[in-house]
Formats: structure tokens, sequence, C-alpha cells
């Protein structure tokens, strides 16, 4: 049997996020985003998350490997070797062992990568336990005996779909620009390749990010807005304080209390509170509506010992209707307006003026990613590729995801728990 692991993920934009439909609606805004067709409410498409995770987990590999090269290279005995490229430098050492008959040789090639691989992790993984630099020890997934052979084309659509499975590693040493997904790398094996002769999908599986909790300001200040429904679907448990030691947090009962509360377009503010049920209102946007105090406890994640992220958020919640929700979350969205300049008066542009609606940041999202072990004979492990994502996850945090990017949108900060 397969192994398999789930990692439940979450995310904090700190831009709004546009993920786009493409062309342009008669409505609101010219330029909508993506919205679940069932409940309405925007998220971020797993095939985003997945296709910007390539291409940053390709950064960081690459990255990695430039940081290394000159030590790598000595530790292969290839100081002559005049190149800057990991890929020339193994597949000419490669040729300079094997002789002419065996240099084709699939499987040669193969045992020989392998062995540069394992020979790199023993000396780096040895010398950072001499020097007792625990930051430097988390090489093992870099080190898988594929990454020798992969480059940047990696990520992206393939330029060399048309080729052999076996072509990257046996063939002739070619420009980065000649090349396309290699097939052997970790970052081929976890979001999966298509060549000629051979495919595997990957070892990845991407669910969209959904929202969670949405920031929306109020007469006191921002607050973040949810529904049981949204809660129950991201695993997040409810227990009123007041119950009895003897009631299991996990009951359904929470949630059958919470919704009686919420009839009538009642909003539940959740925070310690004395006098429960004092009943005030409370304007979420332009939406007025009844609010009562409750003490909650909602079973939040313990989102990689990041609890000052949400210190504030957690002390600002309101659970509203499940049949509110969808409405105000698209009434509160970030708008933005932009124009057209022209270049040769520098004003704007007539009739280039357009909308677009975002994801406003500081919203919270939940989501997962499902990882399968490959039946294949040489794949990285589950553990290499949870540790491959844990470490280039980081690029969100500049790079972002989505449309307009380089104008203030996308960043965010991924969680694992």
């Amino acid at each position: 049997m397969s192994e398999k692991q789930e990692l439940n993920m979450y995310a904090l934009s700190t831009d709004p996020i546009f993920i786009g439909t493409g062309g342009y609606t008669i409505g609101r805004v010219d330029n909508t985003i993506v919205r679940d067709t069932i409940t309405k409410i925007p998220k971020i498409p797993g095939s985003s998350i997945a296709g910007t995770w390539r291409y940053y987990m390709a950064l960081e590999l690459q990255g990695w490997y430039k940081k290394n090269f000159e030590n790598i290279k000595s530790i292969l005995g290839g100081n002559e070797i005049a190149t800057e490229d990991i890929r020339e430098l193994v597949n000419r050492l490669a040729d300079r062992e094997l002789d002419a008959g065996r240099r084709e040789n699939f499987s040669e090639r193969m045992t020989k990568f392998k062995k540069y691989s394992k020979a790199i992790s023993s000396a780096i993984n040895t010398n950072c336990y001499e020097n007792n630099n625990d930051n430097e020890t988390k090489n093992d997934w870099q080190l898988y005996w594929g990454n020798l052979i992969s480059s940047i084309k990696c990520a992206g659509q393939d330029d060399k779909a048309n080729e052999n499975y076996e072509d990257s590693l046996v063939g002739s040493i070619r420009e980065l620009s000649d090349t396309g997904h290699c097939g052997h790398c970790i970052i081929c094996k976890t979001f999966g390749f298509s060549k000629k002769n051979r495919s595997q999908q990957g070892m990845a599986y991407f669910s969209d990010l959904n929202i969670l909790l949405f920031p929306v300001y109020t007469r006191l200040g921002v607050k973040w807005v949810t529904s049981p429904y949204i809660l129950e679907s991201a695993g997040i448990k409810a227990k009123f304080q007041q119950m009895n030691k003897s009631e299991d947090i996990l009951s359904e009962s929470s949630f059958s209390r919470l919704r009686n509360l919420l009839k009538d377009d009642t909003a539940v503010i959740v925070k310690n509170c004395e006098n429960e049920n004092d009943k005030y209102y409370i304007n979420l946007g332009w939406l007025n509506l009844e609010a009562v105090n409750q003490d909650i406890l909602l079973a939040l994640p313990n989102l990689e010992n990041k609890e000052e992220t949400w210190k504030n958020i957690s002390e600002n919640l309101i659970i509203v209707p499940d049949d509110l929700i969808s409405n105000i979350i698209n009434a509160n969205l970030e708008v933005r307006t932009s124009v057209s300049i022209n270049p040769l008066t520098g004003t704007a542009k007539e009739g280039a003026l357009f909308t677009s609606e975002a994801i406003p940041r500081g919203t919270v999202f939940y989501g997962n990613i499902r990882l399968l072990e490959s039946q294949s004979e040489v794949a990285p492990t589950i553990n290499e590729v949870v540790m491959a994502l844990k470490d280039s996850k980081k690029y969100y945090e500049c790079l972002g995801v989505g449309g307009m990017t380089t104008r203030g949108f996308g960043r965010a900060k991924l969680f694992f728990s």
C-alpha cells in the first residue's frame, strides 16, 4: 500500500490578491475574480497554488546549487571543468568515467548520478556535523539524485514535451534555453511531467484555498467574519465556554446552538465577556446586524508557533449566518480603479478606465496538500517533498500569487499546521 500524508495549509494575505476569471464583464467591476460556483465566495484555485509553487521550488533548488556549487565541484573532483552549471558538471564527469559504449546507457548514467549525489550528501552533512551548524543540515531534498540534472525550465510549461523521458539524462549537454522538464528531479516528481514515451502524475495534490476569516471594517474597528459552514468545512471545532465540562469540544451541539443564535440575522461576537446575550447593533460594511456577545472557544490551529500573528485576529472574530456570509464578503472586496496612460501625452488615455476587484489583505485562507508516494522505483520520499515545500513557500511572501503582482497585489504568508 502506498504511503500517504495530508498537510493542512493556511494562508494570510499581506497584499490584495487578484485571481482573474479572464476577459471583461458587465457589472460592478470590469475584471472579476474566481469564485466558488456553489457559494459564490472568492477563492484561490489549487491550480494557481501548484503552478507558482512549482516555480518557487525550482528557484529554491537552483539557488541552493548556485550557493554551494564551488563546494560541490571540489567534492566531486571536477575543479578543472570550466563550468558553473551543475548539469554540465555532472554530465562531463559521467562522460569522463564511462567509456564510449556506455555513455548513452540510461541505467549507467543514473548509477553515476546517484553516486555523485551520495558523495555530496555525505560530505556536506559531515561538514555540518563537525561545525555544529544546525542551519545547514536540512539538505536531504536538495540532494535527491535527479536534482543534479534539473534546471529552472523544470518549472512552467514543458518546451520539450515531444522528447523521450531518457533524453534529458543521456542526451548531449545543451544550452538552458534548449531544455524542458527533465522528468527526474524532485520538482518533476512532485508536480508531474509528460514526455513522449512516459508521463507521471505528481506526488502532490493541491486543494483550493478557501476563505476562513474575512476582514471587514466596522464601527468597532476591523473584525474578521466567518460562518458555521466555513468553520465546519475547515475542521475548526467550537465550544461554548459555559458548557458542562463533560461536554466534548467535538460535540455537534456546539454548532447547533450557534446556528440557533444566528437565526433572524443575528451576528455572534466571539469574545471573553461577562454580560452574555446583551444585544446591540454592529455594521459589517453597509450591512447593520443585531449582535450578541458569546464566550466561545474556537480551536484555531497553532500555525508553526506564530501565535502573535493570529492574536489580533482571534480577539476580533464575528460569526454570521451561513446565508449572509457570501453577501458580506462580496460587498467588502477591494475594488481598484486603473487607467491606461497615453505615452505621448503622459495623461490618462481616453476610454481606458477599468476597475478590478480583489480579496483584501488580512484575509485568512485554509486548504490542504495531499501527498501520495510514487509507485516509481526512482522517486523522492514524501518527507523529502514536504521539506521541499516548506523551504520554498517563503517566496509567496515576496513574489506572491495571481495577477498584477508588480502593482501591489499577490503576497501572502503560508503556514502548515
